[in-house]
């Protein structure tokens, strides 16, 4: 169990163009990017599930809540299927997206600090908001489902403007191998990313 009993979801849903491969099952330091990220945020969370296609490989290997809305609409989508997996099990949910490596080992209790009713509390880093990195009031389950049938509503910052919300500053990572430093929300999108990923987890990590 989490320190704070707050349950987390890897938002995985995602089709990887740019990268070229499903980023999920990608390697990095011998294990897919999924199980890294996974390890990262377990201890962290109450409980933990992915947000996958039903037929994903790893959709059996933990708790999933695929996209209750059709056509994979994005984040927003993967938002709302764990409102609505974690409704009645408690008051907010953490997101995380499925290609963020680097995740700080105090994510959950530096945003948790911030908790206010009805609010959203969204990480940011290097003076730039990361959106799908938040907790979200599960009681915006049901506007999150009427915004979303909206096909121009699919901006996970639009939403999130909708209601109060409040930001949580993270200092960047300094990597081990002492080659600088490292956004704890770096995405891997490309394979030159992923080559980076790569460096910083042979050289120590982050």
């Amino acid at each position: 169990m989490g320190p704070i009993g707050i349950p987390g979801l890897v938002l995985g849903g995602g089709l990887s163009r740019r990268l070229g491969e499903d980023k999920t099952r990608a390697i990095l330091g011998g294990k897919p990017l999924l199980d890294v990220i996974v390890a990262r945020l377990r201890p962290q969370v109450s409980t933990l599930a992915v947000n996958l296609p039903p037929d994903h490989p790893f959709a059996g290997s933990y708790r999933n809540c695929p996209d209750t809305v059709a056509e994979r609409p994005g984040p927003l989508a993967g938002v709302l299927a764990g409102m609505q997996a974690f409704s009645g099990e408690a008051s907010h949910l953490l997101t995380v997206p499925g290609d963020a490596p680097f995740l700080p080992p105090d994510l959950v209790p530096r945003l948790a600090t911030e908790l206010s009713p009805g609010e959203i509390v969204m990480a940011s880093s290097g003076g730039r908001d990361h959106p799908v990195v938040a907790l979200w009031p599960i009681r915006l389950a049901e506007d999150l489902r009427s915004w979303i049938d909206d096909p121009d509503h699919r901006r996970v910052r639009d939403f999130i403007r909708r209601h109060p919300f409040r930001r949580v500053h993270f200092d960047m990572l300094t990597r081990m191998d002492g080659r600088g430093e490292v956004d704890p929300f770096f995405n891997i999108n490309t394979p030159a990313d992923l080559a980076l990923a790569r460096e910083v987890i042979d050289g120590g990590g982050a």
